[in-house]
């Protein structure tokens, strides 16, 4: 199944390449791919450059849509041609996965209303008020409704992911994954150890 990664400028490194270390270890279920709205180098704030294919050119094969958050969404959630393309992106997808304040984006689509989903912890007031119909979670690590997986801050995105493929191929499979990376998977989705007080 492809794995379309959405890139936009001064995404969080973390929210992106810790999915798509685990995703890409797995290479006869998962192809990692790289979008943005426009195509062309995308930038972050550390300084990485990555080249994307247009959004709009994902093939209407099954794939999964990958949206990470970081200081960037602050922009990209107010700008209204993103919001439709990850609309249209989100509703063709066979599974939607969001880290950090990448929820706040796909919140903003409107796709997670009257849904459960989480985010980034210290940007939590700011996330959730994009969704005001949807059942925000403050000490989720990570939720899933239906095919929306979201996630709370950076490294809960892996978190995430490894419970992802523990849905789809075994938390057996998922464990040995996260073992081959030495990577300590926190396996409870309910309860985020770096969530204050609610």
């Amino acid at each position: 199944m492809n794995v379309a990664t959405l890139l936009f400028e001064d995404f969080e490194t973390l929210d992106v390449f810790g999915p798509v270390e685990i995703l890409g270890r797995i290479k006869d279920d998962y192809d990692v791919k790289f979008y943005s709205a426009s195509g062309g180098i995308v930038q972050n704030h550390h300084g990485i450059r990555i080249a994307t294919d247009k959004l709009s050119t994902i093939a209407q094969a099954e794939y999964i849509l990958l949206i990470p958050g970081g200081p960037g969404t602050r922009g990209a959630i107010e700008d209204q041609s993103l919001v439709d393309a990850v609309a249209r992106a989100s509703e063709a997808a066979t599974y939607v996965l969001t880290v950090c304040t990448g929820s706040a984006l796909l919140a903003r689509t409107g796709l997670l209303n009257a849904r459960r989903a989480t985010s980034n912890k210290k940007a939590f007031a700011w996330a959730s008020s994009y969704g005001d119909n949807v059942t925000w979670i403050p000490k989720a690590r990570w939720t899933v409704d239906g095919k929306f997986y979201t996630s709370s801050g950076v490294s809960a995105g892996m978190d995430m992911t490894l419970g992802f493929l523990a849905d789809r191929h075994g938390v057996g499979f998922a464990r040995h994954v996260a073992f081959e990376m030495e990577y300590h998977w926190h396996e409870d989705k309910e309860s985020d150890p770096f969530t204050r007080d609610y």
